[in-house]
């Protein structure tokens, strides 16, 4: 099948997947507009992920399995941003908490230093050692009393030192800022190792990310939560104020639509065009990049750092800049993604959908082309939603002369939940034997 060919066929079965699952009535998808279009917002905000592993592996070859670190911090910054402060949480640690983080920081500049002034032997060590013990002891003296006191405000429904009550539209770009910056310090000592230990480091950096948003409760209420993230207002109404709109009522009675059904679709299709518009600026901001003499010459990079360096390149720097671009698009992704779902739950960042999923969209949709790592997100962002009912109706047909005590039936049902697992892995095998380069293959 030529390429001219191949990308409009499978963007049209993607289309009718879930055009599919809109209809109730369709065999296994049994599904509803309300799911369709829930699927596909989450869809949009996977393709956005997808595309920024895509800027790093594609476009460099940095292997970076901490996407789930730089999602997360994302949607931390859509709590920061777009809640209101708790009342008295500043007065009573605000100024404790920015000093301590202030001399944290001039802790671990001061102990760099010392590092790059002083010869190396034992005295280097031995200062650089009083310096980080000296600086921790005085964080920590300024830092916990701190802590203690937002956490003792109303800890069974704040507890922490709450937002800057900005609109949340805001956050997303913030949130890109804040990985970008986490990426930048992470890039800075990992970046000159290799790719298995930089995989290594990046996945190790994220675990922490998520175990200090677990555990810091004054920051974003750790694993108690925060929830009442706001919607982008105007453009995304709640829909008990759409319900009680009368022109919205007027309309939806025209048409002879549920008001309650007709509020949520129109909710979702709002989120729908949001994310759409973001998705499509950065994927032309990509697209540009890509053929461009800088997209060139992160490719000659990736290709063959030796010859590269060779003419005269940087490649430390160059893989830093791609490194930090592409964390800054997962941040604003789990900016939106926190958004979409008005809270946000750092117990649920989990490796396996936030880096191994992306990941696999990446490599089914062809790694280097942003338009097939698009497509992957939204392919393989439907079939993990979908395998599992899908799964159930086949047991269902295959097991219909079996008796309801059967002991093979109950076990084979057992087994259901696990096919999300079983497909992702038989997609991939399927997809590298086939078109080891992806569905949509880099030109």
């Amino acid at each position: 099948m030529t390429r001219n060919l191949r990308t409009p066929l499978l963007v049209a079965f993607v289309a009718a997947l879930f055009l599919l699952e809109g209809l109730t009535d369709v065999a296994f998808f049994a599904g509803s507009w309300n799911s369709s279009l829930s699927i596909l917002n989450m869809a949009l905000i996977s393709a956005i992920m997808a595309l920024g592993v895509n800027l790093q592996w594609g476009f460099a070859g940095l292997f970076n399995i901490g996407v789930m670190g730089f999602v997360a911090l994302g949607g931390l910054a859509a709590v920061l941003v777009s809640m209101p402060p708790t009342e008295g949480a500043w007065a009573a640690g605000g100024t404790g908490i920015l000093l301590g983080l202030v001399l944290g920081g001039a802790t671990i500049i001061a102990a760099v230093l010392v590092q790059m002034k002083l010869p190396s032997g034992r005295l280097r060590m031995a200062v650089t050692l009083a310096v980080l013990i000296a600086g921790f002891m005085i964080y920590r003296r300024v830092f916990d009393p701190a802590v203690v006191a937002i956490e003792a405000i109303n800890p069974a429904s704040s507890g922490n030192i709450g937002g800057l009550n900005l609109p949340v539209l805001l956050a997303w770009p913030v949130g890109g800022l804040l990985a970008a910056g986490a990426a930048w310090v992470i890039g800075k000592t990992a970046l000159g190792l290799r790719s298995d230990y930089l995989a290594i480091a990046t996945l190790g950096i994220a675990e922490i990310i998520i175990a200090v948003m677990k555990n810091e409760d004054w920051l974003a209420r750790g694993v108690k939560n925060v929830i009442g993230v706001p919607r982008p207002a105007p453009f995304v109404p709640y829909e008990v104020n759409l319900q009680s709109d009368p022109a919205f009522l007027a309309r939806v009675a025209e048409w002879g639509f549920n008001p309650v059904l007709a509020s949520t679709i129109y909710v979702k299709l709002a989120y729908g065009v949001l994310f759409t518009l973001v998705l499509l600026i950065l994927l032309w901001l990509a697209q540009k990049a890509l053929s461009s003499p800088w997209g060139r010459m992160m490719r000659a990079i990736r290709d063959n750092e030796v010859a590269a360096e060779a003419m005269g390149k940087d490649v430390k720097n160059r893989h830093l800049q791609i490194f930090i671009l592409g964390s800054a698009i997962c941040g604003i992704a789990g900016a939106m993604m926190t958004t979409l779902d008005g809270q946000l739950t750092p117990g649920t960042y989990q490796p396996l959908r936030f880096t191994f999923l992306v990941w696999v969209m990446v490599i089914v949709g062809g790694s280097g082309n942003n338009f097939g790592a698009v497509l992957g997100a939204f392919l393989i962002w439907f079939l993990w939603n979908k395998v599992e009912p899908m799964g159930q109706w086949i047991l269902e047909i295959v097991t219909a002369g079996l008796d309801d005590t059967s002991v093979l039936k109950a076990y084979l049902f057992d087994l259901v939940a696990h096919m999300r697992l079983l497909t992702m892995g038989v997609v991939l095998l399927l997809v590298l034997r086939f078109s080891p380069r992806g569905l949509l293959p880099e030109r």
